[in-house]
């Protein structure tokens, strides 16, 4: 190819060569493009130039990784949402072995999976570009206003959990969580003594079809009070204000179906279909009811929209509304045409008011093969695919970059955490994530994340290791 045309598909985000390497062609082609050796001063001028046009903020660094434009770097997110953060038995280890303060305790920001907080600290030790605002309520219906200690029963870490964050134990040890913090009321999820995350409790009264009502599996969604977009608003604006980081924001009430949402463990006396198994086999046996269910949440939803794209404007660049899985580790389980019957419209409704009122990016977190979806994901409107499972079947990464990669952006996809990142060497850990980072970052249209959050017993020594190969790539 020639020099000239090189530099223009350089230029236009279109090379094909490996990110890394593009920032120093950018560097050289200039001196190549009439053979003569410039002389040393203009070298240097140019090279200041570049340094200071290829010298990205971390929002300048999201948004052009989200808008599919060259970067200086690789973007990096941990911790930003629910789907991309780490256990915080793995935050306070990864703490104490980078920043050795041993009285520091790590906030729970995500308590029903006992996500850790990525403090300012970590966050600029590690390198990290993009933050997250959530709703003022998390699973369990807890605001974080106020902290309080907690030991993890599995391991002793000593960590700091929400005010309300209240709990009894049953016979055999295990810790039942209470939702909104009433234990007046039944539990609604339980942590197994050996394990570091909650699991939803079985809440199903019996079924008849013939008093069903899907208004009582609408009671979770409503319209956004004062309350709410005053919480979304503040959060926002000191982001933005105080700052350079990407903001990446949660919008509550927004996922189709998501199993995590579906039995409604910040509920304290759900009705309608809420067991896992019966929610599944209602998709298809129970369609109409289904669909009266989105049509309502949907007439919400955009509503809502309205209301969120006016309070806080384009100060968010990223913004969550999908958490619902269609994968499997062997492929996708529902077929493109009942996803384009059931699940496509509505999602195509949210994301076309939000590409409407807003410059936001949408963000769809689905594990598994989903690749046959992949299309119709993009035609509903969806900017940003997050796992990035590439263990599962059709999930291979150069296909995915190669047939999706001018469409799509992909939000993970950086390390398998299967496998890999709790089973393999430090080595292995490495070379796969310097290999991911050059497939996915390449003409960039990524931002790196590890497939689903990091678990609370992976090794930090992997863990480093990761970050490693992140910080090498960068140099």
């Amino acid at each position: 190819m020639p020099i000239e045309a090189l530099y223009a598909e350089i230029r236009r985000g279109n090379s094909r060569f490996p990110w890394s390497s593009q920032v120093k062609s950018l560097r050289r082609i200039e001196r190549l493009k009439d053979n003569k050796p410039p002389k040393i001063e203009l070298l240097r001028e140019e090279k200041g130039r570049a340094n200071e046009r290829l010298s990205l903020t971390s929002r300048q660094r999201l948004d052009a990784a989200i808008n599919f434009r060259p970067v200086d770097r690789v973007c990096v997110d941990f911790g930003a949402g629910g789907q991309t953060g780490m256990g915080v038995c793995a935050v306070h280890r990864l703490r104490q072995a980078i920043l050795g303060d041993k009285t520091w305790r790590v906030k729970v920001t995500e308590p029903y999976q006992m996500l850790g907080e990525i403090d300012e600290q970590l966050r600029k030790a590690i390198g990290l570009d993009v933050v997250g605002v959530h709703p003022r309520k998390d699973m369990f219906g807890i605001s974080h206003d106020e902290w309080k200690s907690f030991t993890m029963p599995i391991d002793g870490t000593e960590v700091l959990v929400p005010k309300d964050f209240n709990y009894t134990a049953d016979t055999n040890g295990d810790l039942l969580m209470h939702p909104q913090g009433d234990t007046s009321v039944g539990p609604s999820a339980k942590m197994p003594k050996n394990s570091f995350f909650w699991d939803s409790i079985r809440r199903q009264e019996p079924i008849d079809d013939e008093k069903l009502n899907y208004l009582d599996n609408c009671e979770e969604f409503g319209e956004l009070s004062d309350a709410d977009i005053a919480h979304f608003v503040r959060e926002v604006n000191y982001y933005y204000n105080n700052t350079d980081y990407g903001i990446y924001m949660t919008f509550p009430g927004l996922a189709f179906g998501d199993i995590a949402l579906v039995p409604v463990p910040w509920a304290k006396n759900p009705k309608g279909i809420r067991d896992v198994e019966e929610w599944y086999i209602s998709t298809a046996m129970r369609r109409d009811y289904v669909y009266k269910i989105f049509e309502k949440q949907c007439e919400i939803g955009l509503k809502n929209i309205e209301k969120l794209a006016k309070a806080v404007g384009d100060k968010v660049q990223v913004v969550f509304v999908s958490g619902t899985d269609f994968g499997t580790q062997r492929g996708p389980f529902i077929s493109p045409q009942a996803y384009r019957d059931l699940y496509k419209p509505f999602q195509k409704a949210i994301n076309d008011r939000i590409h409407k009122l807003t410059s936001w990016k949408i963000f769809i977190h689905s594990c598994g093969g989903i690749y046959p979806l992949i299309p119709d994901l993009i035609d509903a409107g969806f900017d940003v695919l997050n796992p990035v499972q590439c263990s599962a079947e059709g999930m291979d990464p150069r296909q995915l970059k190669n047939e999706f990669g001018n469409q799509l952006v992909f939000w993970g996809g950086g390390v398998d955490t299967q496998k890999t990142l709790p089973f393999g060497t430090p080595e292995e850990v490495y070379k796969e994530v310097r290999e991911r980072i050059d497939i996915f970052a390449a003409n960039s249209g990524y931002v790196f994340n590890s497939i689903h959050n990091i678990q609370s017993d992976v090794p930090t020594r992997n863990i480093l290791a990761m970050f490693k190969a992140i910080d090498d790539v960068r140099k």
